[in-house]
């Protein structure tokens, strides 16, 4: 229906996300952007589909929409992550049920569509976001479900990388540090900066450049690319 290559973005409301879109699109890519809140937008190439990726209908209709728009889909960046620290034993079931809800089937549902348009066209790339905590925990943030669900992501991107290598598909990660963005408040933008032994919280800018790297890296799968000022190597 279209020459563009088309990419879908969740959690792509604010943030890093809306960042994504930003970039894509300057990219020449059409995008499907996903959040709860989305709002339609003038830009033709660019389709938004709102909707709680937690929800199981919801990956599936992002993926029909998509390809019903715009005849393909190239790229998934899984984006859309919920982040919740407190001490292990102060999880409820209900946060539980939040955290796997987006972070694992919210993953789960929207990746095997993508997975099964990107085999019907002969290739794709998935990109999913990490946390640098999967590698680097830290005792004044307990973050176990963070750990729990992120470390999952991590684990099924090599398999994901294995399993479809021959095929043309491409999976990758990135997992950041602590990120400037809307979800920080300023005032704690100091004692975050002293967590990455470069010195710095990273920026949207930082993230977004990772992943438009992987975009044009046909030789890398299976990476989980550490965007986290040095945090994963060591303090």
């Amino acid at each position: 229906m279209t020459p563009h290559k088309v990419a879908v973005i969740t959690g792509a409301s604010q943030g890093i996300g809306a960042a994504l879109v930003s970039a894509y699109r300057k990219l020449g890519y059409a995008v499907v952007a996903n959040s709860r809140s989305i709002t339609p937008s003038d830009d033709p190439m660019l389709l938004t589909v709102a909707g709680d990726i937690a929800d199981p209908a919801v990956g599936a209709r992002i993926i029909e929409q998509g390809l019903a728009a715009f005849g393909r889909i190239d790229t998934l960046i899984n984006n859309a992550g919920v982040f919740l620290a407190k001490p292990f034993t102060d999880y409820t079931e209900a946060d539980y049920d939040l955290m796997t809800g987006v972070n694992l089937r919210g993953f789960f549902e929207i990746s095997k569509r993508a997975v099964a348009a990107m085999l019907t066209q002969g290739g794709g790339h998935i990109v999913n976001i990490s946390t640098s905590l999967v590698d680097h925990a830290r005792s004044s943030e307990p973050s176990a479900l963070t750990s729990l669900t992120k470390g999952g992501l991590n684990a099924v991107t090599k398999s994901l990388a294995i399993e479809y290598a021959a095929r043309g598909i491409r999976v990758n990660a990135v997992s950041p540090g602590v990120i400037r963005t809307p979800m920080h408040p300023p005032e704690t933008y100091e004692a975050l900066a002293r967590l990455h032994p470069l010195g710095r919280m990273g920026e949207i800018s930082d993230i977004v450049d990772a992943i438009t790297y992987l975009e044009n890296a046909p030789f890398v799968t299976g990476e989980i690319l550490h965007v986290d000022g040095g945090q994963s190597a060591g303090h």
